[in-house]
């Protein structure tokens, strides 16, 4: 909702400043259509001779973040540090009956209680992938956790491509205006006959092209993939509370103080209370099978 607003705020501002100060918007909604054809077109063009196919689908799916936001919310972080609890509670009891859990998640009663979560394949081969290598005696906190780490960067490294390639039509968008615009002075330059008004018109038509190069890049490009990339990188943490949950698993901490580590750990806006958090834990206490 919040970008739907950014978007009317510009057009607003822009065009009714615009209008305010006296211009006229006919020679801008002549021109607009070529200008977009050829300015878009070549970036489009641009983006997709940067990028494979993969990359391509994936940018576009990216670009919905921009108005739906993070995928991970207050919710979820608490649903993760008790899908933890039970993890790790039960590789502690009865290591033998963790092996069914981590190594068919999908048929697991414990991950089922986390429909979102399941979906996430990514969190769950991590957290899968962790408890099988402590069962497999791979249990040096330092270096699980360096190994963790590299998986975390390459996996953002991964999820930012498309914020990447989305900044990088960005830059290009002004000098692809200049171009449009160059070739507006080309066909004005061959009607160097006709009179003043005539030429003044196709001029203002050609410098159409230059305001919406740079029009676009900075003001819907660009803020697209800023804001594509703070919200791959805030649902990131999401997979760094696992990281955190785990590692202190693995130095031995207590059930409750490792859950307690991955809480404290969460951004803020998105930290179950510790009230919050006891009372859900109370309840997967309750549930499980005695």
């Amino acid at each position: 909702m919040i970008g739907i607003i950014g978007i009317l705020v510009i057009f607003i501002m822009v065009f009714g400043g615009y209008m305010a100060a006296g211009g006229k918007l006919g020679i801008i909604l002549k021109a607009l259509p070529f200008e977009f054809m050829m300015i878009g077109g070549a970036a489009a063009g641009a983006f997709i001779i940067s990028n494979d196919s993969s990359s391509i689908k994936h940018t576009l799916k990216d670009m919905g973040k921009v108005f739906k936001g993070p995928k991970w919310k207050h919710d979820d972080y608490r649903d993760l540090l008790c899908l933890l609890f039970e993890l790790i509670r039960l590789a502690r009891q009865n290591p033998v009956a963790l092996e069914e859990h981590i190594e068919g998640p999908d048929e697991s009663s414990i991950f089922a209680k986390y429909p979102k979560i399941m979906t996430d394949k990514e969190a769950v081969a991590l957290i899968c992938d962790t408890l099988r290598s402590i069962s497999m005696n791979y249990d040096d906190p330092h270096q699980v956790e360096d190994v963790i780490e590299k998986r975390l960067e390459a996996n953002l490294h991964h999820s930012l491509h498309s914020s990447h390639a989305m900044a990088a039509v960005g830059d290009g968008l002004p000098a692809l205006g200049i171009v449009a615009a160059v070739l507006g002075v080309i066909k004005t330059m061959a009607s160097i006959d006709q009179p003043p008004e005539v030429l003044g018109k196709m001029i203002g038509g050609a410098l159409v092209g230059t305001f919406l190069g740079v029009f676009l890049a900075y003001g819907f490009v660009g803020p697209f993939a800023a804001k594509m990339k703070n919200v791959i990188e805030e649902d990131s943490n999401f997979y760094g509370l696992i990281r955190e949950v785990l590692i202190a698993n693995l130095h031995n901490h207590a059930t409750n103080i490792c859950i307690e580590v991955g809480r404290q750990n969460t951004p803020s806006h998105c930290r179950p209370s510790y009230t919050e958090l006891e009372e859900a834990l109370k309840e997967v206490k309750a549930a499980a099978p005695a």
